[in-house]
């Protein structure tokens, strides 16, 4: 009786917000869906897309001035590190996905990086801590970021680091206007981390966070980014910042050192894809979590999902039931391969994915999964060039801004991805000295027929495979364009498993976006789903897709956040 009575109060809360809020995702257009914000962006000779219009502008200089895709991608990516502190930095990692126009051919680049060798599991024992911190000395782990830039360079790049990192230098001298979501998000992260050393010297403004349209500087980040531009990535892993890290991480009780650092290396690795409806989805394979993007959609490939109604209990049912199946397995399965033999080809196999469709009750939400996070802060960036080259690239410090370890005068956060390991010594993700943690930051690119169709990402943690899975349901299934794939109001399924080893048996919570009926909602809570309303989970999305037939690029960028696409 009691559960009962809790359901029609959150029946009645539901429908209230959904009457306050429905008209928030229209847009009355006379093209298209309702919810699109916008047309969709098309440009003959290049096209970038990022989450903030400065260095969306940059990546267009680059691709002006005779740079190809890559070259403008590493631009872009050292710009946001400037301008979107709050999801990026060169204190975090990198992934990447190109198509190389010569070799019509993809490649991918894991630039994460690795644990401290000095650090143990029963360092933490000894501390009597049962858990990794979110925040501080011990989550920190080696930053891959500036060694993915320096590769990708090296291999695809035409323009010398130097002139791609010039206009962030620039930028981080003369100041740029704060904008709007990054200025709120600076806000958050001073609550998180402003009590850390360096963090009021480097990123605010006579004690506080940048409001929107001040113009904010970052002297250090720039005189950083010179070391690069003339050092190479030496500077950064065996040069005067790896030592200023190191000294730094010692006064902070943290365990990474020189030696880690300089020990650092990247891995050139193959894309892994699966076939959907005649569209080849690729995603990077563990220690990131993109294959679940493809479980999912070997799942939701089973069933006629064109003859539903996206605004549905029936849709929503068997989506967030995928999900919490491919999150079970991301759990247990997903990690640092040169720890594991972990079974990718089994898992992303249209037979398996046949033997946990059969699991899916189509009246009921499954109680049993495990509790997982989904937080964390990331930018992700797409940009093509006229040769037919494209990048899809995510970068991320984890948790926003990171760990709140500043290193002395260099002008970035380190990241906090060590969190992401378990302390329990028989789980593949279970911290070792010197292994990769899991991850939850991934690009993904689509081929047809062997060729290059579309560059796209969804930024935002644990929600990425989420997303990743129904920006494609969106544009195959339900017929929409590349942008209002991405403006569609976002189903995010919230407790499944954890890579970190938390256990939950209450079948987590849905949570909807604006524009979802409801009697939607209503039929998700009759399934025993239970719904709670959250802001700003949803992620972020960027994307390029390639129409060959006419020789143009369409560009997409996020209405949730700042971001711009722009061509030329």
């Amino acid at each position: 009786m009691l559960k009962s009575i809790k359901s029609i109060l959150v029946l009645f809360s539901t429908i209230s917000i959904t009457l306050l809020t429905a008209h928030a995702s229209a847009y009355d257009r006379i093209t298209g869906e309702v919810f699109a914000s916008r047309s969709e962006v098309i440009a003959q000779n290049g096209m970038a897309a990022t989450s903030q219009p400065l260095a969306t502008q940059v990546a267009l200089d680059v691709l002006k001035s005779g740079g190809n895709a890559i070259d403008a991608a590493i631009a872009a990516n050292a710009m946001l590190g400037l301008v979107e502190p709050t999801g990026s930095g060169i204190g975090g990692d990198l992934f990447a996905i190109v198509w190389d126009a010569e070799t019509k051919k993809l490649y991918g680049l894991n630039a994460s990086g690795r644990s401290p060798k000095g650090l143990t599991r029963d360092y933490f024992a000894q501390k009597g801590l049962d858990k990794i911190p979110a925040f501080g000395p011990l989550p920190v782990s080696v930053p891959g970021a500036v060694d993915g830039w320096f590769m990708l360079n090296d291999r695809f790049g035409s323009k010398p680091m130097q002139e791609l990192l010039a206009p962030s230098i620039s930028y981080a001298r003369n100041g740029f206007p704060v904008s709007e979501v990054i200025a709120y998000y600076f806000e958050m992260n001073q609550k998180r981390i402003g009590h850390y050393p360096g963090f009021e010297e480097t990123f605010t403004i006579d004690g506080k966070t940048p409001k929107k349209g001040q113009i904010f500087k970052n002297p250090n980040l720039a005189a950083t980014y010179e070391k690069l531009a003339t050092g190479g990535r030496d500077a950064f892993y065996k040069g005067d910042i790896a030592r200023t890290i190191s000294g730094f991480m010692q006064s902070q009780n943290g365990l990474l050192s020189y030696q880690d650092l300089a020990s650092h290396t990247s891995e050139w690795v193959d894309p892994v894809s699966t076939n959907y409806r005649g569209y080849d989805v690729w995603e990077l394979p563990p220690n990131g979590q993109g294959i679940a993007a493809l479980q999912i959609l070997n799942i939701i490939e089973l069933y006629d999902i064109e003859s539903m109604q996206r605004d549905s209990a029936e849709f929503i049912h068997i989506f967030v039931e995928a999900k919490k199946l491919a999150f079970e397995d991301r759990a247990k399965f997903y990690a640092d391969p040169d720890f594991n033999q972990i079974p990718v080809d089994w898992l992303i196999s249209k037979e398996y994915a046949e033997k946990r469709q059969k699991l899916i009750n189509p009246s009921e939400s499954a109680k049993r999964v495990d509790a997982g996070k989904n937080e964390g802060d990331t930018i992700y960036l797409t940009v093509a060039d006229s040769q037919g080259n494209m990048v899809s690239l995510i970068q991320s410090n984890y948790r926003g801004m990171g760990s709140g370890m500043i290193p002395t005068d260099l002008g970035f956060v380190l990241q906090n991805r060590g969190e992401m390991f378990s302390l329990d010594k028989n789980h593949f993700n279970s911290l070792e000295p010197g292994k990769r943690p899991f991850h939850t930051i991934i690009p993904a690119f689509v081929t047809r027929n062997n060729k290059p169709l579309m560059s796209f990402g969804v930024m935002g943690g644990g929600t990425q495979p989420q997303m990743h899975a129904q920006i494609i349901i969106n544009m195959i299934d339900f017929g929409m364009n590349l942008q209002e794939a991405g403006d569609a109001p976002r189903i995010l399924h919230t407790g499944s498993s954890s890579p970190e080893g938390d256990i939950m048996t209450d079948g987590g919570y849905i949570s909807l976006e604006s524009g979802f009926s409801a009697k939607t909602r209503r039929d998700l809570l009759l399934k025993g789903h239970t719904i709670k309303d959250v802001s700003g989970a949803f992620g972020g999305y960027q994307a390029i897709m390639l129409d060959a037939k006419n020789k143009v690029y369409y560009g997409a960028s996020e209405t949730r956040k700042d971001g711009q696409a722009a061509g030329y």
